[in-house]
Protein backbone atom coordinates (compact mmCIF):
# COMPACT_ATOMS: atom_id res chain seq x y z
CA UNK A 1 0.00 0.00 0.00
CA UNK A 2 1.38 3.04 -1.12
CA UNK A 3 0.01 5.36 2.36
CA UNK A 4 -0.48 8.50 0.36
CA UNK A 5 -4.27 7.51 -0.54
CA UNK A 6 -6.68 6.12 1.99
CA UNK A 7 -7.81 2.67 1.69
CA UNK A 8 -11.10 1.65 -0.01
CA UNK A 9 -12.05 -2.10 0.39
CA UNK A 10 -15.45 -3.42 -1.50
CA UNK A 11 -16.52 -7.36 -3.07
CA UNK A 12 -19.53 -8.63 -4.38
CA UNK A 13 -20.40 -12.69 -3.84
CA UNK A 14 -19.97 -14.65 -6.94
CA UNK A 15 -23.29 -16.51 -6.69
CA UNK A 16 -26.19 -15.14 -9.51
CA UNK A 17 -25.52 -12.90 -12.56
CA UNK A 18 -24.75 -9.03 -11.72
CA UNK A 19 -28.26 -6.62 -12.14
CA UNK A 20 -28.79 -3.28 -13.38
CA UNK A 21 -29.08 -2.61 -9.51
CA UNK A 22 -25.71 -4.02 -9.02
CA UNK A 23 -24.10 -1.26 -12.22
CA UNK A 24 -26.08 1.53 -11.00
CA UNK A 25 -26.10 1.53 -7.11
CA UNK A 26 -22.51 0.55 -6.47
CA UNK A 27 -19.95 -1.03 -9.89
CA UNK A 28 -20.64 2.83 -11.94
CA UNK A 29 -19.66 4.57 -8.77
CA UNK A 30 -16.55 2.39 -7.99
CA UNK A 31 -14.52 3.59 -11.29
CA UNK A 32 -14.15 6.99 -10.32
CA UNK A 33 -12.92 5.83 -6.27
CA UNK A 34 -9.05 4.75 -7.85
CA UNK A 35 -8.63 8.82 -8.27
CA UNK A 36 -9.03 9.10 -4.79
CA UNK A 37 -8.71 5.94 -2.98
CA UNK A 38 -6.13 2.70 -3.19
CA UNK A 39 -8.97 0.27 -4.23
CA UNK A 40 -9.32 -3.49 -3.23
CA UNK A 41 -12.34 -4.96 -5.07
CA UNK A 42 -12.72 -8.68 -4.16
CA UNK A 43 -14.81 -11.20 -5.21
CA UNK A 44 -15.64 -12.71 -2.23
CA UNK A 45 -16.21 -16.38 -3.43
CA UNK A 46 -15.63 -17.40 -0.02
CA UNK A 47 -18.68 -15.84 1.32
CA UNK A 48 -20.27 -17.97 -1.56
CA UNK A 49 -20.10 -21.46 0.03
CA UNK A 50 -22.25 -20.60 3.31
CA UNK A 51 -25.13 -21.83 0.84
CA UNK A 52 -24.82 -25.31 -1.19
CA UNK A 53 -23.08 -24.40 -4.56
CA UNK A 54 -22.32 -26.24 -7.59
CA UNK A 55 -18.59 -26.21 -8.29
CA UNK A 56 -18.09 -25.31 -12.15
CA UNK A 57 -20.63 -23.06 -12.02
CA UNK A 58 -19.85 -21.39 -9.22
CA UNK A 59 -16.05 -21.36 -11.06
CA UNK A 60 -17.81 -19.45 -14.25
CA UNK A 61 -19.78 -17.19 -12.27
CA UNK A 62 -16.33 -16.04 -10.15
CA UNK A 63 -14.78 -15.56 -13.50
CA UNK A 64 -17.56 -13.74 -15.27
CA UNK A 65 -17.99 -10.89 -11.96
CA UNK A 66 -13.79 -10.07 -12.24
CA UNK A 67 -14.18 -10.03 -15.89
CA UNK A 68 -17.57 -7.84 -15.37
CA UNK A 69 -15.62 -5.53 -12.88
CA UNK A 70 -12.95 -4.45 -15.54
CA UNK A 71 -15.77 -4.50 -18.04
CA UNK A 72 -17.23 -1.87 -16.20
CA UNK A 73 -14.22 0.63 -16.28
CA UNK A 74 -12.35 -0.61 -13.09
CA UNK A 75 -8.48 -0.72 -14.69
CA UNK A 76 -7.12 -3.45 -12.50
CA UNK A 77 -3.53 -1.55 -13.00
CA UNK A 78 -5.03 1.41 -10.57
CA UNK A 79 -7.26 -1.41 -8.66
CA UNK A 80 -6.78 -4.48 -7.36
CA UNK A 81 -9.40 -6.72 -8.39
CA UNK A 82 -8.68 -10.07 -6.79
CA UNK A 83 -10.34 -13.48 -5.93
CA UNK A 84 -10.72 -13.77 -1.80
CA UNK A 85 -10.14 -17.67 -2.40
CA UNK A 86 -6.73 -17.25 -3.79
CA UNK A 87 -5.44 -14.80 -0.71
CA UNK A 88 -5.12 -17.45 1.92
CA UNK A 89 -4.88 -14.19 4.78
CA UNK A 90 -8.66 -13.90 4.41
CA UNK A 91 -9.40 -17.11 6.41
CA UNK A 92 -6.26 -17.15 8.41
CA UNK A 93 -7.19 -13.47 9.61
CA UNK A 94 -10.43 -14.96 10.20
CA UNK A 95 -9.56 -17.78 12.39
CA UNK A 96 -7.91 -15.13 14.93
CA UNK A 97 -11.01 -12.60 14.90
CA UNK A 98 -13.29 -15.21 15.71
CA UNK A 99 -11.64 -15.70 18.87
CA UNK A 100 -12.42 -12.08 19.50
CA UNK A 101 -15.88 -12.06 18.64
CA UNK A 102 -18.66 -12.54 21.16
CA UNK A 103 -21.56 -15.03 20.71
CA UNK A 104 -23.72 -12.27 21.68
CA UNK A 105 -22.59 -10.11 18.49
CA UNK A 106 -22.97 -13.10 16.33
CA UNK A 107 -26.40 -13.78 17.48
CA UNK A 108 -27.44 -10.14 16.56
CA UNK A 109 -26.89 -9.92 13.54
CA UNK A 110 -30.05 -9.71 11.26
CA UNK A 111 -28.53 -11.21 8.02
CA UNK A 112 -27.91 -14.44 9.31
CA UNK A 113 -31.48 -14.95 11.06
CA UNK A 114 -33.16 -14.16 6.99
CA UNK A 115 -30.47 -16.31 5.75
CA UNK A 116 -31.32 -19.44 8.41
CA UNK A 117 -34.82 -18.70 7.40
CA UNK A 118 -34.26 -19.34 4.04
CA UNK A 119 -32.00 -21.82 4.20
CA UNK A 120 -32.82 -23.91 7.12
CA UNK A 121 -31.89 -27.63 6.01
CA UNK A 122 -28.22 -25.86 5.86
CA UNK A 123 -27.58 -23.84 9.01
CA UNK A 124 -24.24 -24.06 9.09
CA UNK A 125 -21.23 -22.26 11.25
CA UNK A 126 -20.20 -20.40 8.52
CA UNK A 127 -23.08 -18.64 7.90
CA UNK A 128 -23.37 -17.61 11.81
CA UNK A 129 -19.57 -16.51 11.79
CA UNK A 130 -20.24 -15.00 8.20
CA UNK A 131 -19.27 -11.24 9.81
CA UNK A 132 -16.27 -12.19 11.00
CA UNK A 133 -14.60 -13.42 7.98
CA UNK A 134 -16.26 -9.76 6.12
CA UNK A 135 -14.08 -8.43 9.14
CA UNK A 136 -11.28 -10.14 8.37
CA UNK A 137 -11.66 -8.70 4.63
CA UNK A 138 -11.89 -5.03 5.81
CA UNK A 139 -9.36 -5.11 8.19
CA UNK A 140 -6.65 -7.44 6.50
CA UNK A 141 -6.23 -4.62 3.84
CA UNK A 142 -5.82 -1.62 6.72
CA UNK A 143 -8.88 -0.15 4.87
CA UNK A 144 -9.85 2.99 5.93
CA UNK A 145 -13.52 3.40 3.91
CA UNK A 146 -15.93 0.93 2.88
CA UNK A 147 -19.16 1.60 0.66
CA UNK A 148 -21.68 -0.39 2.68
CA UNK A 149 -25.41 -0.26 2.30
CA UNK A 150 -28.10 0.04 5.34
CA UNK A 151 -28.27 -4.28 5.08
CA UNK A 152 -24.19 -4.25 5.48
CA UNK A 153 -23.90 -1.52 7.82
CA UNK A 154 -24.41 -3.73 10.58
CA UNK A 155 -21.58 -5.43 9.46
CA UNK A 156 -19.61 -2.87 9.52
CA UNK A 157 -20.31 -1.97 13.15
CA UNK A 158 -19.26 -5.63 13.92
CA UNK A 159 -16.12 -5.11 12.15
CA UNK A 160 -14.90 -1.84 14.28
CA UNK A 161 -16.02 -3.44 17.73
CA UNK A 162 -13.54 -6.60 17.17
CA UNK A 163 -10.95 -4.03 15.85
CA UNK A 164 -11.20 -1.87 18.76
CA UNK A 165 -11.51 -4.87 20.73
CA UNK A 166 -8.30 -6.32 19.36
CA UNK A 167 -6.25 -3.00 19.43
CA UNK A 168 -7.05 -2.51 22.80
CA UNK A 169 -5.56 -5.23 24.03
CA UNK A 170 -2.44 -5.48 21.79
CA UNK A 171 -1.64 -1.93 20.77
CA UNK A 172 -2.48 0.27 16.83
CA UNK A 173 -2.38 -2.53 15.15
CA UNK A 174 -5.79 -2.53 12.93
CA UNK A 175 -7.11 0.89 11.31
CA UNK A 176 -11.04 1.52 12.39
CA UNK A 177 -12.66 1.40 9.12
CA UNK A 178 -15.89 4.29 8.39
CA UNK A 179 -18.88 3.99 6.08
CA UNK A 180 -17.77 5.25 2.88
CA UNK A 181 -20.11 8.22 2.37
CA UNK A 182 -19.70 9.82 -0.87
CA UNK A 183 -21.78 9.85 -3.91
CA UNK A 184 -25.02 7.30 -3.99
CA UNK A 185 -25.71 5.45 -6.50
CA UNK A 186 -28.95 4.53 -7.72
CA UNK A 187 -31.30 2.72 -5.70
CA UNK A 188 -33.34 0.26 -7.89
CA UNK A 189 -36.06 -2.14 -6.80
CA UNK A 190 -37.39 -4.76 -8.42
CA UNK A 191 -39.39 -5.07 -11.36
CA UNK A 192 -42.04 -7.36 -10.10
CA UNK A 193 -42.54 -6.17 -6.15
CA UNK A 194 -41.06 -2.56 -6.80
CA UNK A 195 -41.40 -2.54 -2.35
CA UNK A 196 -38.00 -4.81 -2.42
CA UNK A 197 -34.61 -4.13 -4.10
CA UNK A 198 -33.52 -5.89 -7.59
CA UNK A 199 -31.69 -8.84 -6.07
CA UNK A 200 -29.36 -11.07 -8.19
CA UNK A 201 -30.79 -14.32 -6.45
CA UNK A 202 -34.62 -13.11 -7.22
CA UNK A 203 -36.27 -16.57 -8.32
CA UNK A 204 -37.99 -14.61 -10.59
CA UNK A 205 -36.47 -13.80 -13.89
CA UNK A 206 -38.43 -10.96 -15.02
CA UNK A 207 -38.12 -9.55 -11.70
CA UNK A 208 -34.68 -8.16 -12.35
CA UNK A 209 -32.74 -7.05 -15.44
CA UNK A 210 -29.01 -8.97 -15.71
CA UNK A 211 -26.00 -7.20 -16.99
CA UNK A 212 -25.58 -9.75 -19.94
CA UNK A 213 -29.28 -9.48 -20.78
CA UNK A 214 -29.57 -9.27 -24.56
CA UNK A 215 -31.77 -5.89 -26.04
CA UNK A 216 -34.69 -7.75 -26.44
CA UNK A 217 -34.75 -9.64 -22.87
CA UNK A 218 -34.46 -6.37 -21.26
CA UNK A 219 -36.96 -4.39 -23.17
CA UNK A 220 -39.28 -7.58 -22.86
CA UNK A 221 -38.47 -7.25 -18.97
CA UNK A 222 -39.31 -3.46 -19.04
CA UNK A 223 -42.62 -3.83 -20.79
CA UNK A 224 -43.55 -6.38 -18.03
CA UNK A 225 -42.71 -4.74 -15.07
CA UNK A 226 -45.80 -3.97 -12.20
CA UNK A 227 -47.18 -0.54 -12.67
CA UNK A 228 -50.38 0.54 -11.39
CA UNK A 229 -54.12 1.53 -12.64
CA UNK A 230 -53.84 5.49 -12.04
CA UNK A 231 -52.09 6.01 -15.86
CA UNK A 232 -50.34 9.14 -14.51
CA UNK A 233 -46.34 9.42 -15.07
CA UNK A 234 -45.35 10.24 -11.78
CA UNK A 235 -42.93 10.64 -9.04
CA UNK A 236 -45.22 9.82 -5.57
CA UNK A 237 -45.17 7.30 -2.85
CA UNK A 238 -48.64 5.73 -4.15
CA UNK A 239 -46.84 4.71 -7.30
CA UNK A 240 -43.81 2.55 -6.50
CA UNK A 241 -43.67 1.04 -9.76
CA UNK A 242 -43.38 4.04 -12.11
CA UNK A 243 -40.92 5.49 -9.69
CA UNK A 244 -38.82 2.76 -9.93
CA UNK A 245 -39.13 2.86 -13.81
CA UNK A 246 -38.56 6.91 -13.38
CA UNK A 247 -35.53 6.10 -11.32
CA UNK A 248 -33.45 3.69 -13.76
CA UNK A 249 -34.63 6.13 -16.88
CA UNK A 250 -33.24 9.08 -14.47
CA UNK A 251 -30.19 6.46 -13.62
CA UNK A 252 -29.20 6.16 -17.45
CA UNK A 253 -30.05 9.50 -18.95
CA UNK A 254 -29.02 11.65 -16.60
CA UNK A 255 -32.15 13.56 -16.25
CA UNK A 256 -34.20 14.41 -13.10
CA UNK A 257 -37.06 13.36 -12.26
CA UNK A 258 -39.00 16.35 -12.98
CA UNK A 259 -37.35 16.42 -16.65
CA UNK A 260 -38.50 12.88 -17.06
CA UNK A 261 -42.09 13.09 -15.50
CA UNK A 262 -42.30 16.55 -18.02
CA UNK A 263 -40.79 14.59 -21.03
CA UNK A 264 -43.76 11.57 -20.81
CA UNK A 265 -46.66 13.82 -19.01
CA UNK A 266 -49.63 12.81 -20.96
CA UNK A 267 -48.10 9.41 -22.51
CA UNK A 268 -49.05 6.38 -22.02
CA UNK A 269 -47.56 3.59 -19.72
CA UNK A 270 -46.13 1.59 -22.62
CA UNK A 271 -44.93 4.09 -24.34
CA UNK A 272 -42.86 5.02 -21.07
CA UNK A 273 -41.56 1.33 -20.56
CA UNK A 274 -40.39 1.31 -24.21
CA UNK A 275 -38.02 4.29 -23.31
CA UNK A 276 -36.79 3.56 -20.17
CA UNK A 277 -36.42 -0.61 -21.87
CA UNK A 278 -33.79 1.35 -24.71
CA UNK A 279 -32.12 3.88 -22.19
CA UNK A 280 -31.14 0.42 -20.50
CA UNK A 281 -30.12 -1.56 -23.94
CA UNK A 282 -27.79 1.55 -24.65
CA UNK A 283 -26.45 2.18 -21.20
CA UNK A 284 -25.81 -1.85 -20.95
CA UNK A 285 -23.66 -1.90 -24.91
CA UNK A 286 -20.36 -0.91 -24.34
CA UNK A 287 -20.30 -3.07 -20.87
CA UNK A 288 -21.85 -5.85 -22.83
CA UNK A 289 -19.26 -5.58 -25.94
CA UNK A 290 -16.31 -4.56 -23.57
CA UNK A 291 -17.36 -8.29 -21.65
CA UNK A 292 -17.40 -10.31 -24.56
CA UNK A 293 -14.08 -9.09 -25.67
CA UNK A 294 -12.41 -9.49 -22.52
CA UNK A 295 -13.52 -12.90 -21.86
CA UNK A 296 -11.91 -14.23 -25.60
CA UNK A 297 -8.99 -13.30 -23.96
CA UNK A 298 -7.70 -15.78 -21.81
CA UNK A 299 -4.34 -14.64 -21.29
CA UNK A 300 -5.40 -11.52 -20.16
CA UNK A 301 -7.46 -12.11 -17.75
CA UNK A 302 -5.31 -14.93 -16.38
CA UNK A 303 -2.58 -12.60 -15.90
CA UNK A 304 -5.00 -9.98 -13.87
CA UNK A 305 -5.66 -12.67 -11.86
CA UNK A 306 -2.42 -13.78 -10.91
CA UNK A 307 -0.88 -10.52 -10.66
CA UNK A 308 -3.83 -9.00 -8.75
CA UNK A 309 -3.66 -11.99 -6.34
CA UNK A 310 0.22 -11.24 -5.80
CA UNK A 311 -0.59 -7.60 -4.94
CA UNK A 312 -3.72 -8.66 -2.75
CA UNK A 313 -1.46 -11.41 -0.88
CA UNK A 314 1.61 -9.16 -0.34
CA UNK A 315 -0.60 -6.22 1.55
CA UNK A 316 -2.52 -8.78 3.77
CA UNK A 317 0.46 -10.36 4.67
CA UNK A 318 1.96 -7.85 5.84
CA UNK A 319 -1.06 -7.18 8.22
CA UNK A 320 -1.10 -11.06 9.12
CA UNK A 321 2.12 -11.27 10.13
CA UNK A 322 1.65 -8.26 12.28
CA UNK A 323 -1.36 -10.26 14.27
CA UNK A 324 0.17 -13.28 14.40
CA UNK A 325 3.28 -11.73 16.15
CA UNK A 326 1.35 -9.83 19.02
CA UNK A 327 -0.86 -12.58 19.75
CA UNK A 328 1.87 -14.46 20.63
CA UNK A 329 2.56 -17.02 17.06
CA UNK A 330 5.90 -18.43 16.85
CA UNK A 331 8.00 -16.08 14.06
CA UNK A 332 8.24 -18.21 10.64
CA UNK A 333 11.58 -19.48 10.16
CA UNK A 334 13.00 -17.95 6.62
Amino acid sequence: MSGDKKVLFSGMQSTGSLTLGNYLGALKNWVSLSEEYECFYSVVDMHSITVRQDPAELRKRARNLLTLYIAAGLDPEKNCIYYQSHVSGHAELAWILNCFTYMGELNRMTQFKDKAAKHADNINAGLYTYPVLMAADILLYQADVVPVGKDQLQHLEITRDIAQRFNGIYGDVFTIPEPYVGKVGAKIMSLQNPEKKMSKSDENPNASIYLTDDPDTVIRKCRRAVTDSEGAIAYREEQPGIRNLIDIYCACTGKTQEETVKEFEGRGYGEFKLAVGEAVVDVLRPLQERFAELSKDKAYIDGVIKNNAEKAGYCAMKTLRKVQKKIGFPERIR
